[in-house]
């Protein structure tokens, strides 16, 4: 595997591949990588004939008192994952690279409708600056696969509106959520939590399939299973962020005609903000 930081050295490469008739599959990081990502780019290498991941964390989608200075960086840790895997290229830009101008010169992309609500009403800005850098990466790199994991559905709902609507050449594939025994999704900000916290947490995903179980047993009283998925989580030690059953295609609020559906949720336990969901069908 080669590391390379500049968009020369990227293009160089990527560009080599086309022009061997070769298909690019593309995974976009943020790093300190784990089994979920691993799964993306175990992904990636079935579609595509070469993989680039990319690790930048992108200052535009962290908001005031977020993060963005404590997230972990482990690129030596990361490089040997992906080495284990045969990734054939890790892009690692600087912001300097990908801002040249500085955040508050750089041209964004706001994606109306799914990126409201949900994520997107508890870290104003956060999907701008996701879809920015993504449209940024996806125009660098010049995938033919994109893959991206369904732990995060709201970003994988504002990607997939942002390619239809602009007409990207990218083909967007979802990717099922790895979660640990317990049930808890794996993340990034999991390393965060100690072996006390995470045994707290794996109670978001029971609620989730206890609401689940509920919807698909004819319980149509949304509010109602609301509440209660909120009550058992503040039980559990967990602070709610949000708790939203919608319909899966367009993320607002779910109907009784509605058959697809999905269970966004947000909660924080201590000062880690963990998120999850479930799908759920009707039919």
């Amino acid at each position: 595997m080669q590391t390379v930081s500049t968009i020369q050295s990227l293009r160089s490469r990527v560009k080599a591949w086309k022009q061997a008739g070769l298909t690019v599959a593309f995974v976009p990081t943020m790093g300190n990588l784990h089994q979920g990502h691993f799964s993306l780019v175990e992904k990636a290498k079935s579609v595509a004939d070469k993989v680039v991941v990319s690790i930048f964390v992108n200052p535009m989608q962290f908001g005031a008192g977020e993060d963005l200075d404590k997230y972990p960086r482990t690129l030596e840790q990361d490089q040997l994952g992906l080495e284990a895997l045969d990734t054939d290229l890790l892009f690692t830009p600087t912001p300097d690279i990908i801002y040249p101008k500085g955040l508050d010169a750089q041209s964004y992309i706001e994606v109306l409708g799914v990126s409201e609500g949900h994520c997107g009403g508890s870290r104003p800005g956060h999907f701008r600056g996701v879809a920015t850098v993504v449209a940024k990466l996806f125009n660098l790199v010049q995938p033919d696969y994109a893959c991206f994991g369904e732990k995060d559905f709201q970003q994988l709902q504002v990607i997939r509106t942002m390619v239809e609507d602009l007409s990207i050449p990218v083909e967007i594939i979802p990717v099922a959520t790895k979660r640990l025994a317990s049930g808890l999704a794996m993340s990034s900000r999991n390393g965060y939590l100690s072996d006390e916290e995470k045994e707290t947490a794996k109670v978001l995903f029971q609620t989730l399939n206890e609401t689940a179980a509920a919807l698909q047993s004819g319980n149509g009283e949304i509010e109602t299973l609301t509440l209660e998925a909120n009550t058992k989580l503040t039980a559990a030690g967990l602070q709610p962020d949000y708790y939203n059953i919608v319909a899966r295609q367009t993320l607002k609020p779910a109907n009784l005609g509605d058959k697809q559906l999905i269970i966004l949720a947000a909660a924080f336990l201590g000062n880690v903000r963990l998120i999850d969901n479930l799908q759920i069908n009707l039919d």
